[in-house]
């Protein structure tokens, strides 16, 4: 547990105000579909791009150079890049390796032939050329944004859950949390930034998340993200089975009050997370550091604040059990379901048919009725022509269809608005229409149940030394506790007394009427 320093902040907890080589940026194709990219600097051509660097897309190519040195949130046109036969691998061949070598020498002899022996002199790379469509934005790299975009190693905490959780075990800046399970690194990227209060110095305590993983291939795919993040130095993460082997690290105590337990059997792991060596469970081989002297992982002067996340309540059972059972109190299961509302502006009106995104019926009861006498008129026009050659006999007696007052005219199938109808053009067009809310039509699916309890630090005759002084009670005599059950009724009957005679009638008469005869002498 050796401090480490960095001489630059992970992009996660400041990004920067633009973007930088060798970066990690976040490029967003549409709402929920997110691609991270670690942007490259164009020296050379990359994979057969003269651009360097391409990120290809359904919406086009997109250069990294293209998305360098440009303000976080930026919108990126695509580029025209040859996306033909550049790029592509084809597979190789028992026999293409010597026809393969052979013709790199003969390429080399030539090239040092035509061109001098100089090291600055470097590829050229093609200036981007802008499409006619198609574009994304690059994002700074956040833990919201990489919870949707990170690969998928195993089940993922998402933002609805991890951000709860974090508020009710406490995490804040300078906290110490132990997190079991780190899988895909969601909730280590959200903790870290939650515990965050600057990076380790000698003899300084700073903020800091202890992980442990059990598989192998997930540990050192962790371990390497980490690095990339530049979160290394915030996050110490541990190859471990915690049911075995527990929470210290280098034998020493990490001091945690936050603790976070993404595990199958966490039941199994609660033991390690005691004050004092727990008694061995009923049927159990062995007892938590077992020979050793007992070291807790948990911080002495704070109380621990415990989640576990289990997708089945069969496991919610045990927990629940295992806590009882080692002195946990204020357990309390917690299922979230998340629902995203929709914000928007609709335009409501039968003349707003050809437009995009609008509500295509009457706006209100006059136009419905305007609508429906247009639809009268233009069927009793057409059954007048079918009669032409007849005798008009009854062209006397046919009504006059009325158009309601303020009304727009027709043209054709279509109503014409009027002037009041067509907004003014100091209105901008995306604050149009009425403001509405929409939800979800499903709401998310079950995720896990969230187990909370709290292990409060142990007290100690010293600890109630100290708060003695402190706080001094056996002096107070108003005290209900310093009072026995006698002296109490005795001190009730005298305030009863006290209001019964302030309540005499005759007595304050006699009294008033005492001081008006001293006035009047």
């Amino acid at each position: 547990m050796a401090p480490t320093t960095r001489s630059q902040v992970s992009p996660f907890l400041d990004p920067g105000p633009h973007t930088k080589v060798n970066s990690l940026a976040i490029v967003q194709l549409s709402r929920d579909n997110f691609l991270p990219v670690y942007l490259q600097a164009p020296t050379a051509s990359h994979d057969g791009y003269a651009e360097g660097a391409v990120v290809n897309t359904r919406y086009g190519s997109f250069p990294h150079a293209t998305m360098l040195n440009v303000p976080w949130g930026s919108q990126i046109r695509a580029s025209k890049v040859d996306t033909g036969s550049r790029g592509r691998k084809r597979k190789r061949e028992a026999g293409d390796d010597a026809s393969r070598d052979a013709t790199a020498s003969s390429e080399k002899d030539n090239e040092d032939s035509a061109t001098p022996a100089n090291d600055d002199v470097a590829v050229a790379v093609k200036q981007a050329v802008a499409d006619t469509s198609g574009f994304v934005h690059v994002l700074p790299p956040t833990p919201e944004v990489w919870t949707s975009s990170l690969p998928h190693r195993t089940q993922v905490v998402y933002t609805p859950d991890y951000s709860y959780v974090l508020h009710r075990i406490r995490a804040r800046p300078g906290s110490v949390l132990i997190e079991a399970g780190s899988g895909s690194g969601s909730f280590t990227h959200a903790s870290t930034r939650a515990v965050y209060n600057g990076y380790p110095t000698d003899g300084q305590r700073k903020g800091k998340v202890y992980s442990f993983e059990f598989h192998e291939q997930r540990y050192h795919k962790m371990k390497k993200e980490l690095f990339e993040h530049g979160l290394d130095g915030l996050v110490e993460l541990n190859h471990r089975d915690v049911y075995n082997g527990g929470f210290l690290v280098d034998g020493q105590s990490p001091g945690a009050d936050a603790i976070f337990l993404d595990l199958p059997a966490p039941w199994e792991a609660l033991p390690h997370l005691s004050r004092r060596r727990p008694q061995p469970l009923p049927g159990a081989n062995s007892t938590p550091q077992e020979g050793k002297q007992w070291v807790s992982p948990l911080n002495p002067k704070k109380s621990a604040h415990l989640c576990t996340f289990s997708p089945c309540i069969e496991q919610v059972t045990k927990t629940v059990s295992a806590m009882r059972r080692l002195g946990w109190v204020d357990i309390e299961m917690v299922e979230i379901a998340n629902r995203k509302l929709h914000t928007s502006r609709e335009r409501v009106g039968l003349h707003l048919n050809f437009d995009r995104g609008v509500n295509n019926s009457p706006h209100d009861v006059e136009e419905a009725i305007t609508r429906l006498a247009e639809i009268e008129q233009r069927f009793r026009e057409h059954a007048g022509k079918s009669r032409e050659g007849e005798e008009d006999m009854d062209s006397g007696d046919e009504d006059t269809v009325p158009v309601a007052k303020n009304s727009g005219a027709t043209n054709g199938n279509r109503i014409v608005p009027t002037e009041d109808e067509v907004p003014s053009s100091s209105t901008a067009p995306w604050m149009e229409g009425r403001l509405i809310t929409r939800g979800e039509p499903e709401i998310k699916t079950h995720t896990s149940y969230l187990v909370f309890a709290v292990l409060p630090m142990e007290w100690t005759e010293e600890d109630e030394a100290v708060a003695a002084v402190k706080y001094p009670v056996s002096k107070e005599q108003k005290l209900v506790g310093a009072m026995d059950k006698a002296a109490r009724k005795q001190e009730r009957r005298e305030q009863l007394q006290k209001q019964k005679q302030g309540s005499n009638r005759k007595a304050r008469r006699k009294e008033r009427d005492e001081k008006m005869g001293e006035v009047a002498a």
